[in-house]
């Protein structure tokens, strides 16, 4: 309850001081434009959900990463929904990817390399072994 009232506080705070300094009008397109950017990342969250699908399937990321990414572009799109500043600022910083990833590997730094699917078929063991092409003289009766 207290962490939800400092919010309401920092929000009101923050609201004020930029709708004082933009004006009205601007502070009600600025609500429109932020509204429609996060209904628009909801409808797009297909194409996330597939890229770090991907990512997923290359090792790029493991399962909990896949998990946090996922619902932080969530978290953010339905911030940026909400009507404030302060939850637009936060709703737009959920939205990349670099942020996203930092706050998800705080604590625990990976240094996995992707692996493609190409890296995948030429590394099979075979690196010791030279492609030769052979050509055979069939003797032909003149």
């Amino acid at each position: 309850m207290i962490y939800f009232l400092i919010y309401l506080f920092l929000e009101v705070l923050v609201s004020v001081q930029i709708s004082s300094a933009i004006g009205g009008l601007a502070t009600f397109f600025e609500i429109l434009l932020t509204a429609f950017i996060g209904i628009s990342i909801l409808i797009n969250f297909r194409s996330t959900l597939m890229e770090n699908m991907t990512a997923v399937s290359y090792n790029c990321i493991d399962l909990e990463e896949f998990q946090r990414l996922n619902l932080f572009t969530l978290i953010g799109a339905i911030l940026l929904i909400i009507p404030g500043f302060l939850t637009d600022i936060l709703g737009a910083l959920l939205q990349f990817s670099a942020i996203t990833s930092m706050i998800v590997n705080r604590y625990n730094v990976k240094s996995n390399k992707c692996k493609t699917s190409f890296e995948d078929e030429n590394n099979q063991g075979d690196a010791d072994v030279i492609d030769v092409e052979i050509i055979e003289h069939k003797p032909t009766i003149k």
